[in-house]
């Protein structure tokens, strides 16, 4: 099972902890991918963040939501909602990400439940998040913690998946590719 690192730059904001302190951390736990996730700032930070991020890693780099910047990374990681935002059919907005990012770049979803596996399985995508595992303090919007049901339900999925949501460096699954951990890397 693989790390997959998730940068959240309110996170390092609230525990005072630079990109490049993330990123060396993340590098040392053997990191194969890294996500930055930053919800509040303009697109001209994040690409600043991607950039520095990119001269300090060589892994797959992945940015959440803004698939716009997508030329400054290897690909794009959407939720439920912010697909939503693009068209109400979760399917046409990832066909429609899909002609935005091109085949060359990663593109993930998340999902929380069977429906949602089941949704993406018909889906051109590389990877699914499969979560939230256990509850955690960086989603105030998690609606039901999977628990140990997520190696279920990610049997079910046709893609690689990330089990996302309160993941420990210390847990270990049979059917997952890749565990994500943000806040458990700052410790």
């Amino acid at each position: 099972m693989k790390l997959y690192a998730l940068c959240d730059q309110e996170l390092l904001d609230s525990k005072g902890v630079s990109v490049e302190e993330f990123v060396k951390t993340a590098t040392s736990l053997g990191a194969k991918v890294i996500q930055y996730r930053n919800k509040t700032s303009d697109t001209t930070f994040i690409k600043q963040q991607l950039i520095q991020i990119r001269k300090l890693y060589d892994g797959f780099l992945i940015v959440n939501d803004k698939y716009e910047l997508v030329e400054f990374c290897d690909g794009v990681h959407v939720g439920q909602e912010d697909l939503k935002s693009i068209d109400s059919d979760v399917s046409k907005a990832v066909k429609i990400l899909r002609s935005v990012i091109k085949k060359d770049k990663l593109l993930g979803i998340s999902t929380h439940n069977e429906h949602e596996i089941i949704e993406a399985n018909s889906m051109d995508l590389n990877y699914i998040g499969l979560g939230a595992y256990r509850d955690t303090s960086t989603k105030k919007d998690i609606s039901g913690v999977l628990g140990d049901k997520v190696e279920e339900l990610a049997k079910v999925s046709v893609h690689p998946v990330a089990v996302i949501g309160g993941v420990k460096l210390e847990d270990q699954f049979e059917n997952i590719s890749y565990k994500v951990i943000g806040s458990g890397l700052l410790r």
